[in-house]
């Protein structure tokens, strides 16, 4: 059954594309459809079938889309994080250190940087 929506979808959005790349551009110079054609449909016409066809062929694209997440997550459980239970507790922050006393100086308590390595004897040539 999945397999089968798979293909019509894949068909659907296959014949969307299509439908669009016929339709006429704005400008008309990427147009494939309309301009010189007279004597079936007019060019009125054909940008009326191909608009209605769009319109179908998205609202088939959409519906088979919700179709297969619907069918795809029909196997699974809907989870909660409250049902399963939060696994370890939470820990509360470590206590922080006594606050600085007012217009004292906060002194890093970094450890100082280490002096610089003495430099080696030059290399003999």
């Amino acid at each position: 059954m999945l397999i089968i929506l798979y293909v019509i979808h894949v068909l659907i959005a296959l014949s969307l594309v299509g439908v669009i790349m016929l339709q006429k551009s704005e400008g008309g110079a990427l147009g494939m459809g309309g301009g010189g054609m007279s004597g079936f449909m007019t060019g009125r016409s054909t940008a009326n079938l191909l608009t209605r066809t769009t319109g179908i062929l998205a609202v088939a694209f959409f519906g088979t889309s919700i179709l297969l997440v619907m069918l795809s997550n029909a196997g699974h459980a809907p989870r909660s994080i409250i049902d399963e239970g939060g696994g370890s507790p939470l820990t509360a922050p470590a206590a922080p250190g006594a606050p600085a006393a007012p217009g004292v100086p906060v002194v890093p308590t970094a450890p100082a940087p280490a002096p610089p390595a003495e430099p080696s004897a030059p290399l003999a040539k």
